[in-house]
């Protein structure tokens, strides 16, 4: 029997096609859908919490009546040093208050400075700024953006490879039954399993 010799038509896996780009396109769009949304809803949030808290916030004069002292090593590291003084101060409502204030260092009794105080008249962290809420809602959004896209990549993916998966095992399946007789293996007419060579 004069037997041709063949290429093997085996599948090679599929390259991303059309659909599957499409699909990689709308999950990238969706993730910067959720990452704009994210950033929107802190500015909006944390402007809000920054209001509210403005309303309960006033800038005060405070003078020291002792000398700075420097901060405790641990605290140097990551901002500026900020010394800690007695002082004096009024509230919005003029009563005298007493207490320890940040001040500059090396800021002499006497000294005046410039403190935010709540409406006790206790010193207080000021209000937020445009820019740290600008940093916050960025990183928060940026955060959502990446976490979105590598889910649904992820997912992708997945459902590229069971796809993939059972396409190569269809294909097999077919092969087994196609291959004696595209290779010349088994002759038409004779049964699988008999040998009339």
């Amino acid at each position: 029997m004069d037997r041709h010799t063949r290429s093997d038509p085996r599948p090679t896996p599929s390259r991303w096609g059309p659909g599957a780009r499409a699909a990689l396109v709308l999950v990238l769009m969706i993730s910067l859908i959720c990452g704009v949304v994210a950033t929107a809803s802190l500015w909006n949030t944390g402007a809000r919490a920054d209001r509210e808290i403005a309303a309960h916030r006033h800038q005060v004069q405070a003078t020291t009546t002792g000398p700075a002292k420097d901060p405790p090593v641990a605290t140097r590291y990551g901002a500026t040093p900020r010394s800690l003084a007695p002082a004096v101060w009024e509230q919005p409502d003029h009563i005298r208050r007493y207490g320890t204030v940040h001040v500059p260092s090396g800021t002499p009794r006497g000294g005046t400075v410039t403190i935010w105080v709540d409406d006790a008249g206790t010193p207080a962290r000021p209000p937020g700024s445009a820019v740290d809420r600008a940093l916050t809602s960025l990183s928060g959004g940026s955060v959502a953006t990446v976490s979105v896209g590598a889910i649904g990549v992820g997912a992708l993916v997945l459902v590229r490879r069971l796809t993939e998966s059972r396409r190569l095992g269809a294909w097999e399946r077919e092969w087994e039954k196609v291959e004696p007789v595209w290779s010349g293996r088994l002759r038409r007419g004779s049964a699988p399993g008999s040998d009339d060579d």
